[in-house]
């Protein structure tokens, strides 16, 4: 016999995993997105950058390596730059002091 004990933990395992696999997407500020950089998926990062960064030819240069690598039909759904940290970083550093220079 199943007890309602027993179906009230398993609805609340469940509902937390599922929690958990949103949590990504639910920590982004308005007007940012998540990409993941990384040249192997052991070592992928998590970063949240700012969407005007799409509009800059130092961001879109990664996108297309991106593209080049995965295609546009890329099978964990998530944004994805194979590309080292390191490289990503020394991107987004300019694209933040240019951005600061052009206010």
């Amino acid at each position: 016999m199943i007890r309602f004990k027993d179906i009230a933990f398993q609805v609340k395992r469940i509902a937390a995993k599922r929690v958990s696999r949103l949590r990504h997407i639910i920590n982004v500020r308005k007007g940012h997105f998540t990409v993941y950089v990384g040249e192997d998926e052991e070592e992928t990062k998590r970063f949240v950058v700012p969407i005007s960064y799409l509009k800059h030819p130092l961001f879109q240069a990664l996108l297309r390596q991106a593209e080049d690598e995965f295609g546009t039909d890329h099978k964990s759904k998530s944004l994805t730059i194979p590309c080292p940290h390191h490289v990503f970083v020394d991107v987004t550093s300019r694209l933040n002091r240019f951005k600061l220079v052009s206010t």
